[in-house]
C-alpha cells in the first residue's frame, strides 16, 4: 500500500491508517474457536478490507496495478512464486533464445518454466501476446485470490461517512468530467443536514476559515472544492482540524483536488481518499449527456430534423471522448473536450433551425464548420486531428441521417424516438463493448490499446520495485549492471569520422529511420563542400557522435563507480537502476540524436533548384512515388531526389502489386513500405527542364503539404503523415506523403493511417 504513492503522489497512506484497519479485522472477521483458523480468517478480511480500502481512492487505470501487486506480493511471500521467477531480467536472454527458435511449441520452456502454472501463462502471455497480458493478469488474480478481487470497488460516500469522524477528511480525487459536489449534497441532504461549499483560490482562504468554524459549530459538511487551488490554506486546514476538540459529532469536511504532487502530505495520510470517474464507453457516454436534456428540451423544435441532429451531435460527443483511449492512433493529442463544447454545438444546431428557411433547408456545410472547426476544433492544435474531427462531422452530419437505413455502425442505429424514455432505452440497447469500427478504426486497434495499457502496467510495477542494493538470488544488481556495461560497450560503435564519406551514404538517426542511395563514391568525393547533402550529412554525424561519446562516457563510469573507483553520484545511481530494468536511461534519451528529418528534405530541395535553371526554393515542393522494390532490390541511384527506406505504415496495409492502400492484415500492426522515391517538382515552372519535366507539370495540381500549407488532393490520394516516432505530435511530425488507394480517403482518416520511422 505504501509503495503506492512512487506511481501517484495523492496515494499517501499512514500507519495509523492501517492500524485502523487491522483493529476492524480483528473486531469483524468470523470468530471460531480453532486458532489457525481463526488467523486465516483475520488475514482474508484484513487482505479485503486493504484493498477495497485502497482502490476506492485509485483511479481506475492503477485500480488493476494493485491488486496484481497484492497477488504476486502474497505468492512471492506464501513461496509459491520464486524471487527467479518474478525477475524476468535474469531469464530474459534465455526466453529469447527459446523465442528465437524455428519449432518454439516442441521446445521445453527455459528453467524454472517447465511447469506451468497461472503465473507462468501470465509471464507467456507477456513475453508472445502482450495484447493478452491483462486478461491473464485478471484470470491469475481471481485464481489466487478470489472472483471478487476482479471486481469493480463500487464507490459508496454513505458507508465512507460511516467510516469518518470529525477529524478524518474525505478527499475526492477529480478526474475528467466526474465531479462529487452533488452527490455530497444529495446525501447531506438526504442525512437532513446542511453543506457550506467554497471553490478554493486566490483570495478564498479567508471565506474558508469562516466556513469551516461555521460547519464545526452547527455540525454540517464543509465542502473545500479544487483544494489545489489553495494548498497555503490546506495546512492551517490540517492544524485547527486537528488542534480543535470542539466538535458536533455531525461534522465533516469533504475536499475534492486534481493530482498535485506538492500536496500537504499530512492532509493525504489523515484523510480517506476516493474516486469517482466516469463510466467508459459510447453507451455511459450517451447516457450522461441525456441525462442533461428534459422533456422539454426534446420537443423544443417541432420540426423532425431536431431530435436526429441532437442525437448525432451527442454520439460525435461520446465518440470523440472515447476515441482517446486508443492513444496516438486516436488522437495525436488526448484533448479534454467537455460538456461545454456539446453544449455549445447543441445551441448552435438550435439556433440554426429556428432560423431556417424552410425551402432552402439545412445549411450542412454551415453546421458541420462550426461543430467541427469552431466548437470542437476550438480546442484543436494538431493539423491531423483537425482534418479527423472534419471527417467526423461529415460522415455524421447531413441529410442522410435523416434516412431510415442511417446508422454509425452495425449495431449503433439513429434514434428519432420523440419521447425521453424511448430514447433513454435505445441508448441502453447499445453494445456494452465498443468495437474499434464504431470509431472508425481497425480491430488491430483494439491489440495496440491492449498492448499499450500493459506496458504501462508493467512498467509502473517495474518502476516502484525496491531499489536496495543487495543479494537475492546469484549476481548482485552491480555485478549485472557491471556486467551489461561491458556487453554494451564492446557493441558500441566507434565514433564516426566527418570528413569521411562512404558509396552509400546512410540517412539514419538512432532509429534508421531512412536510406539515401547517391550516384557514387567519386560523385560525393567531386562534391562540393557546401554541397546542401554533404553540409546535412555532417550536422548528423555530429549529433550520432554526440550521443555515441556520451553513451561510452556514462557506461565506462558507472563500471568505475561499481568497482568503487569513483563516487556513485544521482545521474550514475538512475543509470543503474535504468540498465537494470532493462530501460533507457533518463540522460541518453535527453541528449539522444534526433535527426532532423526536415533538414535533410530541405537539402534534397535545395539540390533540385540548383540543377533547375529559374526554379526558386520558394516555390518548390515535393512528390513522391512508392515504388515496388525494397532496399536490396535497388542498384542504381534516382537521377534527381532521394531514395528512402525503413517506414513503416501503422493503421492500414499495403498493396505492393497494386501500389496502394489495402485494410490491414489481422493482428498485422505495422507493414514495412518498399522504397519511396521523393523527388522536387515546381508546379510554378511553365517549362521544366530535365527528366521530371512531364511528370511535374501532370502532378501540378496534386502537390505535396510542407508544414502548414496544403493543396486539395484527388479524394483517392490519401495524405499521409510522417512522423518520427509512435507519438504523433508536432515535435515528430515530419512531413505529408501521397499514398494511393481505391478507398475514399476519408476512410484512411478515421483508420489513423500515418507512417513512422520507428516502431519501438
Amino acid at each position: 500500500m505504501s509503495e503506492l504513492v512512487l506511481v501517484n503522489a495523492m496515494y499517501q497512506i499512514s500507519l495509523t491508517q492501517f492500524l485502523d484497519l487491522f483493529h476492524e479485522s480483528m473486531i469483524k472477521s468470523p470468530k471460531i474457536a480453532a486458532t489457525q483458523k481463526r488467523i486465516q480468517n483475520i488475514n482474508d478480511y484484513l487482505t479485503y478490507r486493504c484493498w477495497y480500502y485502497t482502490t476506492r481512492g485509485l483511479y481506475e487505470k492503477d485500480k488493476l496495478l494493485f491488486t496484481l501487486l497484492l497477488a504476486l506480493r502474497i505468492d512471492v511471500k506464501r513461496g509459491r512464486i520464486k524471487h527467479e521467477e518474478f525477475d524476468i531480467q535474469k531469464t530474459e536472454r534465455a526466453f529469447k533464445d527459446w523465442f528465437d527458435k524455428e519449432s518454439s511449441d516442441l521446445s521445453p520452456f527455459p528453467e524454472p518454466f517447465d511447469n506451468l502454472s497461472m503465473f507462468h501463462r501470465f509471464l507467456l502471455a507477456r513475453c508472445l501476446s502482450p495484447d493478452r497480458t491483462i486478461s491473464e493478469a485478471r484470470n491469475y488474480i481471481i485464481e489466487n485470490l478470489g472472483s471478487k478481487y476482479s471486481e469493480p470497488s463500487v464507490l459508496n460516500l454513505e458507508t465512507m461517512w460511516e467510516e469518518s469522524d470529525y477529524k478524518t477528511p474525505l478527499l475526492g480525487l477529480l478526474s475528467s468530467g466526474a465531479d462529487p459536489t452533488s452527490n455530497i449534497q444529495a446525501l447531506a441532504k438526504k442525512k437532513g443536514l446542511e453543506t457550506f461549499v467554497v471553490s478554493m483560490g486566490q483570495g478564498q482562504e479567508i471565506l474558508a476559515r469562516r466556513v469551516l468554524q461555521q460547519s464545526i459549530a452547527n455540525g454540517g459538511w464543509a465542502i473545500f472544492q479544487n483544494c489545489h487551488l489553495g494548498l497555503e490554506y490546506m495546512e492551517e486546514f490540517y492544524d485547527t482540524l486537528m488542534a480543535n476538540e470542539q466538535f458536533e459529532h455531525t461534522f465533516r469536511t469533504w475536499l475534492t483536488t486534481e493530482v498535485y504532487p506538492q500536496f500537504p502530505i499530512q492532509v493525504l495520510q489523515c484523510s480517506i481518499k476516493f474516486t469517482n470517474e466516469p463510466p467508459q464507453g459510447i453507451r455511459a457516454g450517451l447516457k450522461r449527456t441525456y441525462a442533461l436534456i428534459s422533456q422539454d428540451k426534446l420537443e423544443y423544435i417541432e420540426t423532425p430534423q431536431w431530435r436526429p441532429m441532437l442525437y448525432s451531435a451527442s454520439f460525435i460527443h461520446s465518440v470523440v471522448q472515447e476515441r482517446r483511449k486508443f492513444g496516438p492512433l486516436g488522437w495525436n493529442i488526448p484533448y479534454e473536450f467537455n460538456q461545454t463544447d456539446w453544449e455549445a454545438s447543441v445551441q448552435y444546431i438550435k439556433n440554426h433551425l429556428d432560423d431556417m428557411n424552410p425551402k432552402l433547408g439545412i445549411a450542412f456545410k454551415a453546421v458541420r464548420y462550426m461543430i467541427s472547426e469552431i466548437q470542437y476544433g476550438g480546442r484543436i492544435t494538431d493539423d491531423r486531428d483537425r482534418r479527423l474531427m472534419i471527417t467526423y462531422a461529415k460522415n455524421w452530419f447531413g441529410e442522410f441521417i435523416f434516412s431510415n437505413e442511417f446508422k454509425y455502425y452495425d449495431g449503433y442505429h439513429m434514434s428519432k424516438a420523440r419521447k425521453l424514455e424511448e430514447v433513454l432505452y435505445c441508448i441502453d440497447k447499445l453494445p456494452l463493448i465498443d468495437p474499434p469500427q464504431v470509431f472508425g478504426l481497425h480491430p488491430n486497434a483494439d491489440i495496440t490499446y491492449s498492448t499499450n495499457l500493459a506496458k504501462a502496467l508493467l512498467d509502473e510495477i517495474v518502476s516502484i520495485q525496491p531499489k536496495e542494493v543487495g543479494v537475492l538470488v546469484g549476481e548482485s544488481r552491480e555485478k549485472i549492471v557491471h556486467n551489461v556495461c561491458g556487453d554494451m560497450l564492446s557493441k558500441l560503435p566507434a565514433n564516426f569520422a566527418q570528413h569521411e564519406v562512404g558509396g552509400q551514404l546512410f540517412f539514419s538517426s538512432v532509429l534508421e529511420i531512412a536510406f539515401v542511395l547517391l550516384k557514387t563514391q567519386e560523385k560525393l568525393r567531386n562534391m562540393d563542400h557546401l554541397n546542401p547533402m554533404v553540409i546535412f550529412l555532417r550536422q548528423e554525424i555530429y549529433r550520432l557522435n554526440k550521443v555515441i561519446r556520451l553513451v561510452r562516457n556514462e557506461l565506462t563510469d558507472l563500471q568505475l563507480a561499481i568497482d568503487g573507483i569513483i563516487i556513485l553520484n544521482d545521474s550514475l545511481r538512475t543509470a543503474l537502476d535504468y540498465i537494470y530494468d532493462g530501460r533507457v536511461a533518463p540522460t541518453w534519451v535527453r541528449y539522444s540524436w534526433e535527426s532532423t528529418t526536415l533538414g535533410f528534405l530541405t537539402a534534397m530541395r535545395q539540390e533540385a533548384t540548383r540543377a533547375h535553371r529559374g526554379w526558386s526554393l520558394d516555390t518548390v515542393t515535393m512528390d513522391n512515388n512508392v515504388l515496388r522494390s525494397y532496399k536490396d532490390d535497388i542498384r542504381d541511384a534516382p537521377t534527381e531526389g532521394v531514395y528512402v527506406y525503413g517506414l513503416f505504415l501503422e493503421g492500414a496495409g499495403w498493396d505492393r502489386r497494386n501500389s496502394r492502400l489495402r485494410e490491414s492484415q489481422n493482428k498485422v500492426l505495422y507493414v514495412q513500405m518498399p522504397i519511396i522515391h521523393i523527388f522536387a517538382i515546381n508546379p510554378m515552372a511553365v517549362t521544366a527542364a530535365g527528366p521530371l519535366a512531364a511528370r511535374t507539370k501532370a502532378r501540378s495540381q496534386i502537390t505535396m503539404r510542407t508544414k502548414r500549407t496544403e493543396v486539395p488532393t484527388a479524394p483517392y490520394v490519401y495524405l499521409c503523415p510522417v512522423y518520427k516516432k509512435l507519438m504523433r505530435t508536432d515535435l515528430h511530425f515530419i512531413t505529408m506523403l501521397k499514398l494511393n488507394s481505391n478507398e475514399h480517403s476519408d476512410r484512411w482518416v478515421l483508420r489513423g493511417v500515418a507512417l513512422l520511422c520507428d516502431i519501438k
